[in-house]
């Protein structure tokens, strides 16, 4: 009998001391994830009165190493953190090649149970994962509009937004050591809307750890500085600085171990929470960015997608105590985040309904679904536009609005307009802005279509002002002459460019896109000399004078391209025949540069040059060097095509050889004006 009482107290005592469960999420949902190229989610949540259990599945490249921190943690809504406890089917700490799928299970201190939405991250170095929003997909958010966040948080946009000043940066690495932290300069890859080319900057760090950067900006500008072969756990520097400003920052260790930008000064400091977390919410518009599906798929989806962006940014401005300001800011981001995602779907939907074939020699389209293709190009098939404030100035200060812009100015609407031959000039101009106005949901020609139409003229100054030589070249090419009433006719019929500019500043309005416009045709207009001097004291222009010296007498053209690069291949592979008759000319001589990692080059370099470079002028530089390269002729893209005059200077940008697909037509023309 006391035998019986005793195993029945035990029995009592381990069910009293077992763990309650009071919340399972069967398959939960989450908002995005930041694994590149991978997919990242929660098979299950089991919430227990002792410990939150997340069952996690994560489908990582092939062949590259990943680890999961023991730092990580969860994150309710409020802020509160749920450290991680222990791990089941991973070591945490240990990087290990991915296989491909991998489930592991994650023990956190228990969240209380009224906890509806949560996020994984994985401790607070930088390029932690990142799973956003998980929760049951029966939990319904009441995201707020765009207009009452707004409303909510007022903030008046400063007179001289618009502004062209120079920004510095500058400041201090305390500890720095070079060897120790594996770099000593740091890049930024940044475009400025109102200026041709890319705007790659190279900044120095000396050997005491202080730094300083001058640029010119038009407006202000979010962005960051990288280190990509960092030791160390600091691989970014944001900034976010307005023209005229001067920036300090200093970085050091906290009091967990890890380097963080103090601001010092500025409109750094400003939003200094806002650089802090931007991350924790850019995220949210991978899915669509990566989306698989028909057009109707795809707005479905970006309905879902951009009211999780408004309740992710309601979520994430009350955590970090966000002033107006930042609001402000965060809503343009997230708003150019959307158009970014969004048209880069579009984009890609539109690659998956063609096909290119070969036929006796010739490329030939095959498009896969003719209903689904003529949707892409229907500029009211793009409603979900209709959220965004197109007038809002704000929006070019996010980062990376270089690509949000890009997309808009091809969207697959206007660029049918722009390739209608049909149209006259003026037909053109009304057309082009019709579609941006129902595309982009406006009665009015915005400050978004302005802008478009402003890298439109900048794009096609170039042809404004030389489609008469043009015109000229392909003439002697086919035996015509000036005096042939055909050719007579069609040089008269081509307007000046006084004429096309003066059409072009018919329809801006906005005073700072005017003003850059006209600024812009002044400085063209005054452009007489055929090419200017490379800099002095420049290391890698100095690249260049090497190379003039090696081969005087002769114009180079200098190729820069990229192993990852496939246009630059392309370019390289279908042009080799061209390339072996260019060999047996003397007055020209064609150089590849490259960036690898080592001066030295991989043996996937050196095995691409053997087969379609070999007995060409090929230089291989580091990754910094090649940046440094960017930095001096002013580009971000690959394939990029440089000309240097016999006497080493730079070809102005209209008259240089770029690239083989016109190289006959265009050396000629460039041959002439240097008589």
């Amino acid at each position: 009998m006391k035998k019986t009482i005793i195993i029945a107290l035990l029995a009592l005592i381990a069910v009293a001391g077992q763990a309650k469960t009071f919340k399972t999420i069967k398959s939960p949902v989450a908002m995005g994830h930041n694994i590149y190229g991978g997919e990242f989610k929660a098979r299950e949540v089991v919430m227990t009165d002792t410990a939150t259990t997340v069952h996690f599945t994560i489908e990582y490249p092939k062949g590259e190493k990943f680890s999961i921190n023991s730092t990580s943690y969860l994150m309710d809504e409020e802020g509160n953190r749920y450290p991680l406890r222990s791990a089941e089917g991973i070591k945490l700490n240990k990087y290990g090649e991915s296989t491909g799928s991998k489930d592991f299970t994650l023990h956190f201190e228990p969240m209380p149970k009224q906890v509806k939405m949560f996020d994984y991250i994985e401790g607070d170095g930088s390029g932690a994962f990142m799973l956003l929003g998980i929760r049951d997909k029966k939990t319904k958010l009441k995201a707020p509009t765009l207009q009452k966040l707004s409303k909510a948080s007022p903030y008046i946009v400063p007179d001289d937004w618009f502004k062209t000043d120079t920004i510095t940066i500058q400041g201090r690495i305390e500890g720095y050591d070079a060897g120790t932290f594996g770099f000593t300069s740091m890049e930024c890859f940044t475009e400025d809307v109102f200026e041709p080319g890319g705007g790659t900057m190279v900044l120095d760090i000396a050997p005491d750890g202080t730094f300083c950067k001058k640029f010119q900006a038009n407006y202000p500008m979010q962005d960051s500085f990288y280190a990509d072969d960092s030791k160390v756990d600091f691989e970014k520097m944001p900034f976010f600085a307005r023209p005229g400003e001067t920036i300090d920052i200093t970085v050091r260790k906290n009091e967990n171990g890890q380097y963080v930008c103090i601001y010092n000064n500025g409109s750094s400091r400003d939003v200094e929470r806002w650089l802090c977390s931007s991350d924790e919410y850019r995220d949210i518009f991978r899915p669509l960015h990566f989306l698989k599906g028909k057009l109707e798929e795809g707005n479905e989806l970006a309905e879902v997608v951009w009211q999780n962006a408004m309740y992710r940014l309601k979520i994430v401005s009350r955590r970090m105590h966000y002033t107006p300001m930042e609001i402000q800011l965060t809503l343009a981001d997230m708003q150019a985040k959307f158009i970014e995602s969004y048209l880069s779907y579009v984009d890609n939907y539109e690659s998956d309904l063609v096909e290119y074939e070969e036929r006796d020699g010739d490329w030939h389209v095959k498009i896969l679904d003719s209903v689904e293709y003529e949707k892409i190009y229907d500029a009211k098939n793009y409603y979900l536009l209709r959220y965004i404030d197109f007038e809002n100035p704000l929006l070019l200060a996010g980062q990376g609005f270089c690509y949000t812009f890009n997309r808009i100015q091809y969207t697959k609407p206007v660029m049918e307009v722009l390739r209608n031959d049909s149209l006259t000039e003026s037909q053109r101009y009304d057309e082009y802005y019709a579609v941006l106005r129902q595309m982009l949901g406006t009665r009015d020609d915005t400050m978004m279509a302005q802008l478009c139409r402003y890298k439109e003229m900048v794009n096609d100054f170039n042809f404004w002002r030389n489609e008469k030589d043009y015109m000229l070249a392909h003439m002697k090419q086919h035996g015509g002459t000036p005096s042939d009433s055909i050719w007579r006719k069609a040089l008269e019929r081509v307007p000046s460019v006084e004429e096309r500019f003066a059409q072009f500043l018919t329809h801006i309005t906005h005073p700072y896109i005017r003003q850059k416009a006209e600024a812009y045709y002044a400085s063209k207009m005054a452009e007489k000399d055929v090419a200017t001097p490379l800099p002095e004291d420049n290391p890698s222009a100095d690249i260049i004078r090497q190379l003039c010296a090696k081969y005087p007498g002769r114009i180079l053209l200098i190729d820069f391209w990229g192993l990852a690069c496939g246009p630059c291949r392309g370019a390289i592979q279908d042009s080799k025949k061209l390339r072996e008759e260019i060999a047996k000319r003397d007055d020209i001589k064609l150089i590849f540069i490259a960036g690898e990692r080592t001066a030295e080059g991989s043996d996937a370099y050196h095995k691409y040059v053997n087969e379609w470079l070999a007995n060409e002028e090929t230089i291989c530089v580091t990754n910094t060097e090649f940046n440094r390269l960017q930095e001096l002729f002013r580009f971000n893209g690959i394939p990029h095509y440089e000309t240097i005059t016999p006497d080493c200077r730079r070809v102005r940008d209209d008259l240089r050889i770029d690239g083989y697909y016109d190289f006959d037509n265009d050396l000629q023309m460039l041959l002439e004006k240097l008589k």
